[in-house]
């Protein structure tokens, strides 16, 4: 059972974290992955404060953790959760995100941002050099693990499910996969066209050990499942299926297809804060 100090903890981050977020958004010119964003925050916030093993002041210590943003589009909230665990400054991210030459791009690039292990994007692509890393830390005899975050629209990419199998195969228990499955892609939801269900036995059928969390946006579960994981040595990959909510925390973004992608005006930064901060002061009440 996960210590509820340490869940507390986590839960502030990631009210800060949606805060961030939304003044970025409200601040560049451009537009943000807001959606897959907001849904993807407890994963990712339990990920950099709790379960890697990371540290800002080493980010090239060999034993480290490596994690891979195979959704690149969503560079914002890993930058954004990045900072509150001392990388980099957040005031540098509101000053150059998505600016030419900046090393907070719209996509992570390793080549101007220190601390990221790869540069991200092509959907699909991100995982199979995840699962690259994985062996070659299995063939140099490395304890650390290796993880990445994939968004569930993703997963219908064939190149998802080749090295999903590689992985399997290669008994990779140093890998763990953690899949943002908010069932809403950028134009349609899940079972419109086209169905991945059933989604875990899909994983478990390529030799993963396929952990489903019924509320991927509740860190108490996210936490939990964390501590089960099975140590580096183990013989079987490992998937963390986080069932979420795209546009989590904001009423007029959640499953909406519309926010897909977007920016925020005054008056829409303005609600969306509001019910953020009122969402954090009643999850306070109640501890």
């Amino acid at each position: 059972m996960a210590d509820q100090n340490e869940v507390l903890r986590l839960k502030e981050i990631a009210f800060k974290v949606r805060k961030m977020l939304l003044d970025l958004s409200e601040s560049y010119s451009g537009i943000l992955h807001l959606g897959g964003s907001l849904s993807m925050v407890e994963a990712i916030v339990a990920l950099y404060h709790y379960g890697m093993n990371i540290n800002p002041k080493d980010i090239k210590s060999p034993t480290r953790d490596r994690f891979v943003l195979s959704k690149g589009h969503a560079a914002a909230c890993m930058y954004i959760t990045m900072a509150l665990r001392g990388f980099f400054d957040f005031d540098e991210i509101v000053k150059t995100y998505g600016k030419l030459d900046s090393a907070f791009g719209t996509h992570p690039c390793k080549v101007h941002l220190p601390g990221i292990e790869t540069s991200s994007g092509s959907l699909g692509q991100g995982f199979a050099m995840a699962v690259g890393m994985a062996i070659s830390a299995r063939q140099q005899k490395k304890t650390h693990r290796v993880f990445c975050m994939l968004g569930d629209g993703e997963t219908f990419e064939g190149m998802v499910w080749e090295a999903a199998n590689t992985a399997g195969s290669y008994k990779l228990g140093n890998l763990v996969a953690v899949i943002d499955r908010n069932k809403q892609f950028m134009t349609q939801f899940d079972g419109t066209y086209m169905n991945m269900d059933p989604y875990a036995d899909k994983w478990r059928a390529f030799n993963w050990n396929a952990i489903e969390i019924a509320d991927g946006n509740d860190m108490s579960s996210i936490v939990d499942a964390i501590n089960t994981l099975p140590a580096y040595d183990s013989q079987m990959p490992t998937v963390l299926i986080c069932n979420t909510i795209k546009g989590k925390g904001i009423s007029f973004m959640e499953k909406n297809l519309g926010w897909h992608s977007g920016s925020l005006s005054k008056e829409q930064w303005e609600v969306a804060t509001a019910e953020v901060e009122k969402a954090w002061e009643l999850e306070r009440s109640v501890v």
